[in-house]
């Protein structure tokens, strides 16, 4: 079937998903004797913006890497990243929220935010030149408009290009992920600065900007290898076969890794060299996280090298959803790991609230990305590298 039927059943199912996140959010807030109950909202409500527009970013990263590449391989599930990447309206206006809320003060996640803490502090002092909100306010919309811009570009020349063929839109797409490419390279790392690494304030690392997009990239494989396992399930996308399923589980298989050597690089040298303001963060985890910081690197390593290392696997549909479902899961924990000891200190668990809003932001993800299925036939037309993807073979 070329078209996707977003039918009634998955609707209810999806909708079903979306109350039960929200009652258990509603819940956890009513039943919570925490004192601190208003921010852990606010920080959940960065944790899953991020980790899901993260995920459509990273989709619209991948599809600039195939425009400049050239690659053939992945046209076949164009539509796939195309449908991930429409959550990025979305996912951005759940992070601005957050960041006005953060900016008028309704919140406690950004220190520097505060006057008072950073007349008291000569670190703070020191970074306001950067750290200051109308500063980032410009970058965090450069950043968002930029990215929302090419995403929207990406879908809309590839609906026209269904329509009139030839190989022109193809050439402009090439240049413009260039351009994409280029921006995305810097802003993906400052983003990750301003947005997280700023949380705790008087810590920097010049690896942290590349190991949070080795998260969003990872995210975004598993987010497409997932759903692409999903349709064909559903009687969809025949023109995908074996060794299109395989390239998405080498893409898991090495993004993990990538993922891995840079948690490993970043707290080797921070732990070798052992200066107080950069083992600041370390302690923070180990203090009050330890078991679910270590755990988290432990699922996110061990299960790729484990279930994903051959051939075989890699084409195995159950291995591919089982592995894809853990490190998925993994994925967020390390989310939740970067921003949570910075804002809620000791104060921080995994309780209602956090499941409840887990569940809220991935019935909205799927709600949102299986309507934008529907929109277009689920295979392109009249791209100049069709007919190769649909001979691939490896």
């Amino acid at each position: 079937m070329d078209q996707f039927e977003f039918t009634s059943k998955a609707r209810r199912n999806i909708g079903a998903l979306l109350i039960l996140g929200i009652l258990i959010s509603i819940l956890g807030i009513f039943t919570s004797h925490d004192d601190h109950i208003g921010n852990r909202f606010w920080v959940n409500m960065l944790i899953d913006g991020f980790f899901f527009f993260g995920i459509a970013l990273a989709a619209t990263f991948f599809m600039a890497v195939q425009y400049a590449a050239q690659s053939a391989w992945a046209v076949v599930v164009k539509r796939i990243f195309e449908a991930v990447s429409s959550y990025i309206y979305i996912g951005a206006a759940s992070l601005l929220v957050v960041f006005i809320a953060s900016a008028l003060h309704l919140n406690h996640i950004y220190h520097w935010m505060d006057a008072e803490a950073v007349a008291a502090d000569p670190i703070l002092q020191h970074k306001s030149a950067y750290l200051n909100i109308p500063f980032w306010a410009i970058r965090t919309v450069l950043y968002l408009s930029v990215w929302t811009f090419f995403a929207y570009y990406f879908r809309k020349k590839s609906l026209l290009e269904d329509i009139e063929g030839g190989s022109s839109i193809f050439k402009k797409n090439i240049s413009m992920a260039a351009i994409f490419l280029v921006f995305f390279g810097y802003t993906s790392s400052t983003a990750s600065w301003d947005w997280i690494m700023s949380i705790d304030a008087h810590w920097f690392s010049t690896l942290f900007g590349w190991y949070t997009f080795s998260g969003i990239w990872i995210s975004g494989m598993i987010t497409v290898t997932m759903l692409t396992l999903y349709l064909k399930r559903n009687g969809y996308l025949d023109q995908v076969n074996e060794s299109h399923i395989h390239d998405l589980g080498k893409w898991m298989f090495g993004v993990s890794f990538l993922w891995s050597y840079l948690f490993f690089c970043q707290f080797m040298l921070i732990w070798y060299s052992d200066i107080p303001e950069e083992v600041t963060y370390y302690i923070a985890r180990f203090g009050d996280y330890k078991i679910l910081f270590w755990s988290t690197f432990a699922i996110n390593f061990i299960f790729p090298m484990l279930f994903l290392m051959s051939r075989d696997t890699k084409r195995g549909y159950f291995y591919l959803s089982f592995v894809g479902t853990i490190i998925f899961i993994g994925h967020w924990l390390d989310t939740y790991m970067m921003i949570t000891p910075g804002t809620l200190k000791d104060h921080g668990y995994i309780g209602l609230l956090e499941v409840g809003l887990f569940l809220t932001f991935l019935g909205l993800f799927l709600y949102v990305v299986l309507n934008s299925l529907t929109k277009a036939p689920l295979v392109v037309k009249n791209h100049p590298y069709l007919e190769e993807s649909l001979h691939h073979h490896i």
